[in-house]
């Protein structure tokens, strides 16, 4: 079987969350069984040096203007990668954005989107795995071929919408404006042409994919993923485990393994070096996240007094435009125990995990979540909020892979006492030991995904 993996982002060529890991590591685990390979986007911050160009060029035209991409590919890798040059998509110096500078997100991705169902045909793939609402209309322009598709929700909260004249823009005829197909609240809807056109819909866990028919997780699609509920069904994510390990992670400071667990807190007093935090000994808590309120920042910023109160060390790597943003950074300067960092940094994200005691996830939903999986995987405990794939993942049933703790009223005294219970914890060691042997690859959801290939017709 051939098949195209198309994503918005993939590490390490670009990355703004956990969909660039997992578009990284789905497509090596596959590579064993199947012939795979992916595309994305160039954007204009990536430099085209360390691509080969090839001599590919697609002539994509939306609504009666024709632009031209050129198509780069990988030198040297693991999987194939396949890049999408075209005007307007590599122009921007980020991904997506919410400035004026990326109004045109709609063009954009309906060039990447054409791009891909171009590049499928000419490389005479049998499935297309689409993932979110940049990559969503590839299944609209494949729906007469003979290829199939496969698209996976990695957060139902962006789903792609725009005004009703995208439709115009990208050449969709305005017969496709209605409620069962991309017409949403008066305006059109990306994520409802890769659910309504693809095969099969999945999402990145079995729980959120529950989750998403009902009111309060749907996101105003509940009734039309309901509708199709019979193609949908949730596969777990993994992480790549090779690069996510912390027995030879190159990003860290000092390596370990269950074997030689004493040797973590070397990474803990190698981090306080170039922080206010003095005792090594005292528990750390740690948070790496996107600043927005679907990671529970909310119910932090209620809890924070408290939480600050007792005797731990807590430390926030975070980034994205966010309103948090100076009430964190207020309470840290007054904190003797609290620091606040800003800004994406994959190296001191990967020594948090080496160094932390604890991994907070208080999130108000979370379709999968991986900052758990690589926590644990550094024997670091997380503490989440029980919902989603964060259910699926973390248990307080030894006889379940992923152990932590966790909550299930997104509550204040809810929270506060699992970080009681976290700092009266006395078989801690048990615990990292138990996780650090879990098998969080993607070896298990990769045949799942197979499975799901050779059943469609």
């Amino acid at each position: 079987m051939k098949v195209l993996f198309a994503s918005s982002e993939i590490f390490p060529y670009a990355k703004s969350g956990g969909l660039a890991d997992v578009a990284a590591a789905l497509p090596l685990a596959l590579s064993k069984d199947i012939d795979i390979c992916s595309i994305m986007p160039l954007y204009g911050f990536m430099d085209k040096k360390k691509l080969t160009k090839t001599d590919i060029i697609l002539e994509i035209n939306l609504g009666g203007i024709n632009y031209t991409a050129d198509v780069y590919k990988t030198k040297d890798a693991k999987v194939l990668t396949y890049f999408i040059d075209a005007p307007l998509l590599s122009t921007t110096k980020n991904l997506y954005g919410d400035s004026e500078a990326y109004a045109n997100n709609d063009i954009r991705f309906g060039i990447f989107s054409k791009a891909i169902s171009l590049l499928a045909k000419l490389l005479h793939v049998e499935l297309v795995h689409l993932n979110d609402w940049h990559c969503a209309l590839s299944a609209f322009w494949l729906k007469d071929s003979n290829i199939k598709t496969v698209f996976t929700i990695h957060n139902l909260a962006y789903q792609g919408i725009f005004k009703r004249d995208s439709l115009d823009r990208l050449g969709i005829n305005q017969s496709h404006f209605e409620m069962q197909d991309l017409e949403f609240y008066g305006k059109c809807n990306f994520m409802k042409a890769g659910i309504k056109y693809s095969d099969r819909v999945t999402t990145v866990s079995p729980n959120y994919a529950k989750e998403i028919l009902t009111p309060k997780f749907g996101c105003g699609l509940e009734g039309f993923l309901s509708f199709h509920k019979n193609k949908l069904s949730g596969i777990i994510n993994g992480i790549d485990t090779e690069v996510f390990n912390p027995k030879s992670d190159d990003l860290i400071f000092q390596n370990y393994d269950v074997n030689s667990l004493n040797l973590k807190i070397k990474n803990k007093k190698e981090l306080y070096k170039n922080l206010k935090f003095k005792n090594a000994k005292t528990p750390l808590f740690v948070m790496i996240s996107r600043l927005v309120e679907q990671k529970g920042f909310d119910l932090i910023l209620e809890s924070i007094d408290d939480l600050l109160k007792k005797e731990l060390n807590l430390i926030f790597l975070v980034d994205g435009v966010s309103n948090y943003k100076k009430t964190f950074e207020d309470i840290a300067k007054k904190s003797d125990n609290f620091e606040f960092l800003f800004g994406y940094d994959e190296k001191l994200s990967h020594l948090l995990y080496a160094s932390g005691n604890f991994l907070l996830m208080p999130s108000k939903f979370e379709p999968c979540g991986l900052n758990q999986l690589i926590a644990m995987r550094y024997g670091t405990i997380p503490i989440v909020h029980n919902i989603g794939g964060l259910k699926d993942t973390v248990h307080t049933d030894l006889k379940k892979c992923g152990q932590g703790i966790v909550f299930t009223k997104q509550t204040k005294k809810a929270f506060i006492l699992a970080i009681n219970r976290a700092l009266k914890l006395k078989n801690e060691k048990n615990i990292q030991i138990f996780d650090m042997n879990c098998d969080f690859s993607f070896s298990n959801s990769a045949k799942k995904y197979l499975k799901l290939y050779k059943e469609i017709p």
